[in-house]
């Protein structure tokens, strides 16, 4: 009988919940080139630590310096190369459609190696998803 007075509670947590919150996601499509979301992204990887960097035609990317205790568990765990420390990467890219314009967010951790590519380690995270997904709807585009 626990559950009925239990019910009452949890339909007003639900009433209360945000609604419009967009759906978890890494990707959105835009009706045109999203050039504000790209400047955006730009300026704000400007802190002490971080790097911009545009790859290509359509990818650009914000890498920044870990915390000690990241990056000794990313050498460790990954066979990392000490002398070239592991990076955290937000990649993002856009891809010409018959739509406009999909863009795709990428997070991970990248660890060199002493020999081969460097380790990609994914980042997941429902509330950067979250974050993500507000942020292509303020910038005009829709998540998918």
């Amino acid at each position: 009988m626990l559950v009925f007075r239990l019910l009452p509670v949890t339909a007003l947590i639900v009433a209360c919940t945000p609604q419009d919150v967009p759906p978890p996601t890494r990707s959105a499509q835009f009706d045109t080139y999203p050039d504000r979301l790209f400047d955006t992204f730009e300026t704000q990887c400007a802190g002490p630590g971080e790097q911009f960097q545009k790859i290509g035609n359509r990818v650009y990317e914000c890498t920044e310096l870990l915390p000690p205790d990241t990056t000794a568990f990313l050498i460790l765990n990954y066979d990392g190369y000490p002398q070239d420390l592991p990076k955290s990467v937000m990649r993002m890219t856009s891809t010409k459609n018959t739509s406009g314009y999909r863009v795709d967010a990428e997070l991970f951790f990248s660890v060199p190696q002493q020999q081969g590519p460097a380790v990609n380690v994914p980042v997941e995270s429902k509330n950067l998803d979250q974050a993500l997904g507000a942020l292509f709807q303020t910038m005009g585009g829709s998540p998918i």
